[in-house]
């Protein structure tokens, strides 16, 4: 898919299933059968990265290759670009490595994850129905045992769920893994298992790191308490601070916080013009829990006291500056929104959120009392959360801000309006 051009081509496949173990023809002449995984990388002989697509060839159990340059893969002759074939796998359904990726088996493998630096240089490979995770050298096409399974390769049935070293821990049918460059470590969807593992790759510990291991859909909580339902995919952003795992029969993209250890939601999917939503739906319990959750390092703006009276409408002028050279993210979902907590009651019935537009001029906020308040003091938080982009680069960002605003509530009428500027600019990184 052609982002800037927003055109699909098809580079490998006829779209028919194909039976073919061995391949070599041209990507859009080769049947291929039900490709499950892909992960750029680089060829043994090839003059740039990311020349060859590493495909996880589930329907041949076999590692697949689409040279997008001419290159040589690991104990391989020399390829043109377009060239679809095999690298690993013989094609039988087993759990068998070897030293020549030809020999090597496995059993639908489902998902692939690239550590290209030293000393790893290899292909992480989730091995879903031999309920192992396996490594194929880069260098020289061995193919390894990680975590998970059992000695004998032709059996499949050695899966469970216990945290161990190598093959004495145990995973049941993984589909998704994605190799963390910050922390040396790789995360696994242990898909039936309801859980996310880590596995340390030096020493072949493998442990969990979400998930209870009961199926359910259970966010905002630490990663011990936090449930999934059969989570199939995961992918950590470039700078190793969030992951997003596909949470697969909850429908939903979740982010797991690597640093706070808290997951939540993070893209709610729903798009009411092409949704068929009942008239009926009950009205939503509490959709606090639909706001954004802002970045630990954002800052925490504390505003002196305001007097208000109940009933009384504030009107917060947010003014957002970006760092020299920097744009908005226009199509990101830049936004701001309003939390009580602890004082809940002030929010009933108000308006939360809204978009923000344009960071040149003010955007206003505007905020009424309760009629009848419960308290004679709160704390209102307003925040935002914005994405902007360098504009010589393509690194984008997403930074937040808080400003904490005291109220004192008293009796006595304040006025109909009462206007707060809320100014902060963000620093370049």
């Amino acid at each position: 898919i052609d982002l800037d051009l927003e055109m699909v081509t098809t580079v490998a496949g006829i779209g028919i299933q194909g039976v073919d173990k061995e391949g070599g023809a041209k990507g859009e002449e080769q049947p291929i059968s039900s490709p499950w995984d892909l992960v750029f990388g680089s060829s043994v002989s090839g003059t740039r990265e990311d020349d060859v697509l590493w495909i996880a060839m589930a329907g041949t159990h076999q590692i697949w290759a689409l040279m997008l340059e001419d290159g040589k893969l690991p104990k391989g002759s020399d390829l043109q670009r377009g060239s679809c074939l095999r690298f690993a796998g013989s094609g039988s359904e087993e759990n068998r490595n070897n030293a020549y990726p030809h020999k090597a088996g496995f059993a639908q493998p489902s998902g692939l994850a690239l550590a290209a630096e030293e000393p790893w240089s290899c292909l992480f490979v989730a091995d879903s129905e031999s309920s192992t995770v396996r490594t194929i050298s880069l260098r020289d096409g061995a193919v390894k045992h990680l975590v998970g399974g059992e000695r004998d390769p032709l059996n499949l049935f050695a899966f469970g769920d216990v945290d161990g070293s190598g093959i004495n821990a145990k995973l049941q049918h993984p589909l998704g893994v994605t190799w963390d460059k910050k922390r040396k470590l790789l995360y696994v969807a242990d898909s039936y298992n309801h859980k996310i593992k880590v596995v340390d790759p030096k020493m072949k510990n493998c442990a969990t790191l979400a998930g209870t291991g009961e199926a359910g859909n259970v966010t905002g909580s630490s990663f011990t308490q936090s449930t999934f339902n059969e989570p199939g995919g995961l992918c950590v952003e470039a700078n190793g601070r969030l992951m997003y795992v596909a949470d697969t029969n909850n429908h939903q993209i979740k982010v797991l916080d690597l640093e706070t250890k808290i997951l939540s939601m993070a893209l709610p999917i729903m798009n009411p013009e092409v949704c068929d939503v009942p008239d009926n739906l009950p009205p939503q319990k509490d959709k606090i829990t639909n706001l954004p959750k802002l970045p630990k390092s954002a800052p925490n703006v504390q505003l002196p006291p305001l007097t208000v009276a109940p009933g009384q409408t504030v009107q917060f002028l947010l003014k957002l500056t970006l760092p020299p050279d920097s744009k908005l993210n226009e199509e990101a979902p830049n936004s701001w929104f309003i939390t009580a907590e602890g004082n809940t009651w002030l929010l009933q019935g108000k308006c939360l959120s809204g978009d923000i537009k344009d960071v040149s001029c003010q955007t206003v906020i505007p905020f009424q009392l309760p009629k009848s308040c419960l308290s004679a003091a709160a704390i209102l938080a307003i925040k935002a959360c914005l994405y902007y982009c360098s504009t010589g680069s393509s690194a984008c960002m997403m930074k937040g801000v808080s400003f904490s605003q005291p109220l004192q509530i008293t009796g006595t009428n304040q006025g109909s309006l009462i206007q707060v500027e809320l100014i902060h600019a963000f620093l370049t990184n």
